[in-house]
């Protein structure tokens, strides 16, 4: 739609004669009636550029924070602490690299105007409004975001190592069949949905503090002015707009990716694991 309010929270401008936030159908027949279907598929270009990298990097970082933590001697291994630590290394160090393809990507999401060829002219003009900050607009929502991961991963490693001690129990070896990735990528998808769900605020923030002001005047400065504005203006309601979208794509995301991850790491790794 021509104006983003958040992740999934549409509206109309006021001078077409409709302001309030619309549904998922709606606002998908809007953009299709209005921009055609390749409009669904802006932004995919930094996207595809960028998430093979950041998960790359997300879980090597993880998993070589998670060994050093457990061999530390500072914590208890395989601790709470250490999917903590773990988890917080991971979140900011990849957030903090990609923060600039995820700017370019929402840029181009929430610019109707956008077409094909439009990226390199959308850098310059970042580049010429903020600097070099302006692609790292968002970024302190994104290290809040960070507490999305560490819920999530707290979770799942406590979910895993319950699935994995009734399984020893019952087969009497740590052996993994495909029953066990199957119940690794549920504990996945049940993970990030209650993260999800407890930190989804921080969404809708940044992508108000990485949105490009129709009028030109900047709304949303910071993380805790953006908080308070959307707070007093729509309620809490507008801290959880778009929450079902979001949804939708990351749990079949996430537990599509903890699937392949756990998969790849067992056949290749096997005990050779470092973690």
């Amino acid at each position: 739609c021509p104006s983003a309010t958040g992740p999934g929270v549409w509206s109309i401008p006021v001078e077409i004669g409709y302001s309030r936030p619309v549904g998922i159908l709606s606002c998908l027949r809007h953009i299709i009636e209005a921009e055609g279907l390749r409009a669904l598929f802006k932004g995919l270009g930094p996207t595809l550029v960028g998430v093979a990298p950041s998960r790359a990097l997300y879980f090597s970082v993880y998993a070589k924070a998670k060994h050093t933590l457990n061999r530390s001697g500072v914590v208890l291994p395989d601790s709470k602490f250490v999917h903590v630590g773990a988890a917080c290394s991971a979140g900011i160090t990849t957030s903090t690299l990609s923060s600039p393809l995820w700017v370019i990507k929402t840029r181009l999401q929430l610019d109707n105007g956008a077409t094909r060829g439009q990226i390199m002219k959308l850098i310059h003009n970042i580049w010429k409004t903020d600097g070099f900050k302006g692609f790292y607009r968002g970024l302190t929502a994104t290290y809040v975001g960070v507490t999305e991961t560490v819920i999530h991963f707290v979770i799942y490693e406590h979910i895993k190592a319950e699935v994995k001690r009734h399984n020893c129990k019952v087969r009497g070896n740590n052996e993994k069949n495909i029953v066990d990735f199957l119940q690794f990528m549920m504990a996945a998808a049940t993970s990030k949905c209650i993260a999800s769900v407890a930190a989804y605020p921080h969404e809708v923030i940044r992508t108000r503090l990485r949105q490009k002001e129709l009028d030109g005047k900047r709304r949303y400065h910071s993380f805790f002015q953006a908080f308070r504005k959307i707070l007093r203006e729509e309620g809490r309601v507008g801290l959880y707009g778009g929450l079902g979208t979001h949804l939708l794509r990351q749990v079949p995301n996430t537990a599509i990716m903890f699937l392949t991850y756990e998969a790849v790491v067992n056949f290749l790794c096997k005990e050779d694991l470092p973690y």
